[in-house]
Order: C-alpha cells, then sequence, then structure tokens
C-alpha cells in the first residue's frame, strides 16, 4: 500500500520513466521504499545533465545506506541546484515531508527561484535557512528524523558565505544536532582528502579528513554508525592545482588537460552516517 501512494503521487505529476534501478543490497530501507525510491530516481523529472552524474553520485545507493524512508522528515542542507532535491521531493511528497535550508541572502534566494520555477515538484517542499550563525530563521529543534548534507561541510570548514572566511563548522554541527529528534539521522557525502595530507589543505582545497568530519559531528553529540565507500574513486589523488574543483563537473581549468580529468571523474568521497543518542 505505501508504495502504491507513492507511485499515485509520482505519477500525478509526471514523474515516471525509464526503467527502475536495481542493486544488490536494500541498505536501511524495505523493499516498498527501495522501489519508491528507485522510481523517484528513474523518474522523468530529473534533468539529463543530472541524471549522467548517477555513476559517481549513486542516490539509490547513497540514500539507502543513510536509510531515508519515505515517511521521515528530512532536512536538506544547502541543495545548490538541487541535484538531490529533485529526487527526494517526489520521493517525500506523499507521506513524508522535505525541508530545504539554504544560507539566508543569496543562497535562499536562489533556491527559492528555482523552486518557485516548478511548483509542480517543488510545491510541498518547506524552506528555511541554515546555518543562523549567517541569519535568517532555522529548522525547529527536535522536529527531523534525517539531515543530509552532499559536498558542504568542507565550506563550512573554509568560512563559505561569510565575508571574514572564519571556520564555523562547529556551530553547524551543534544546530544540526538540535534540529533532530532523538535517534534521528544524520548523513553526510564530502570529497575525503587523505589523513596524511596536512590539515592546511583544508582551507582552499576543497577536500577534508574523515577524522576532522567525525570529529565534529562527535564533539556535537553525535555517535558515529557507519561508513560507506559507495561514492568512492581510487583515480583521484586530491593533489590539483585548483583543488577539487579541477575535476568534474566543474572542470576550473577549462580545456587545459580535459580529457584527462574528465577520465579521472568526480571525486573521492566520503559517505558518513551518524546518530543523535535516544537518551
Amino acid at each position: 500500500m505505501r508504495l502504491t501512494i507513492i507511485a499515485a503521487t509520482l505519477a500525478s505529476v509526471g514523474l515516471f520513466g525509464g526503467t527502475a534501478l536495481h542493486a544488490k543490497d536494500q541498505g536501511g530501507l524495505d523493499q516498498a521504499a527501495r522501489e519508491a525510491l528507485e522510481q523517484a530516481v528513474a523518474g522523468t523529472q530529473r534533468s539529463e545533465t543530472n541524471r549522467a552524474r548517477d555513476a559517481y553520485r549513486h542516490p539509490v545507493e547513497t540514500l539507502s545506506f543513510i536509510g531515508v524512508k519515505p515517511t521521515d522528515t528530512v532536512v536538506e542542507l544547502w541543495p545548490g541546484g538541487g541535484w538531490y532535491t529533485e529526487i527526494l521531493a517526489p520521493y517525500l511528497a506523499a507521506q513524508g515531508k522535505l525541508i530545504a535550508a539554504a544560507p539566508a541572502g543569496r543562497g535562499a534566494e536562489s533556491m527559492a527561484k528555482r523552486f518557485d520555477a516548478n511548483p509542480a515538484l517543488y510545491g510541498k517542499v518547506e524552506r528555511a535557512n541554515f546555518p543562523t550563525v549567517l541569519g535568517g530563521t532555522g529548522v525547529a529543534p527536535g522536529t527531523a528524523d534525517v539531515v543530509l548534507t552532499f559536498r558542504n561541510v568542507h565550506n563550512w570548514k573554509m568560512g563559505y558565505m561569510q565575508a571574514e572566511k572564519s571556520d564555523y563548522s562547529e556551530a553547524a554541527f551543534r544546530e544540526i544536532f538540535a534540529m533532530l529528534k532523538p535517534g534521528g539521522v544524520l548523513g553526510i557525502e564530502d570529497h575525503r582528502l587523505p589523513e596524511s595530507a596536512g590539515a592546511e589543505r583544508e582551507r582552499d582545497s576543497g577536500y577534508i579528513k574523515v577524522s576532522t568530519v567525525r570529529a565534529l559531528a562527535e564533539k556535537a553529540g553525535f555517535e558515529f554508525a557507519g561508513s560507506a565507500e559507495i561514492n568512492a574513486n581510487a583515480k583521484d589523488t586530491t593533489e590539483w592545482q585548483q583543488g577539487v574543483w579541477t575535476l568534474p563537473p566543474t572542470l576550473a581549468m577549462g580545456d587545459k588537460d580535459k580529457a584527462k580529468y574528465s577520465a579521472i571523474g568526480e571525486s573521492d568521497r566520503m559517505t558518513l552516517k551518524f546518530v543523535k543518542p535516544r537518551h
């Protein structure tokens, strides 16, 4: 019955298309939820440009590992261009809730413009600001089942969108901890810096160490619940002239060595799961 309801919602806005994806394990989802997620990923609401990146981003496997259920209240932090939002919005539309949280100012304005242009897809998505150290109104404490952030922790460490570029990552993790219900889950994907690299590289390369992310999360009160190599890329040495932006999809070097960087593919990424204790 759950899958039928979700499928009807997807079909009502014309989101089915293509063939459902299949993977070897179900991760943290039951069969009905997994199939609903596959339908959302296969839906026609997704742009061809975004579909082409599935080989690097593995959305079904990633969201299954984190355990995002269609009944969850999910907060997506800094959705950017909406790569994951266009999957999460239909997936959660029938029984769950999606809250997209962007930085106050131009980040929130850009998100609002994109959402307002496609009410059939984004009409039910709620909006908030994050982190509130940058201003605005945040997500209410204790209301989220899952918080997701994709390739953003390095930005908080680098002080992105703050004039003085000061590190506000600790404040960000405290705010995430507060918005989750006891037992809630935090899922993180980010560009992975080798543990042997100098800490200064976390300030300018776009990469961040797993140990740094774990330390931030655990200091905020989270318990580490596991990691996956779903988004790993052994071809990525992380030693690039323009940092992680040297690689696709940015290709910051332009046509210079474009074939080389395209062959490497997108960055080597960590995929981590944390839980807010119930006690």
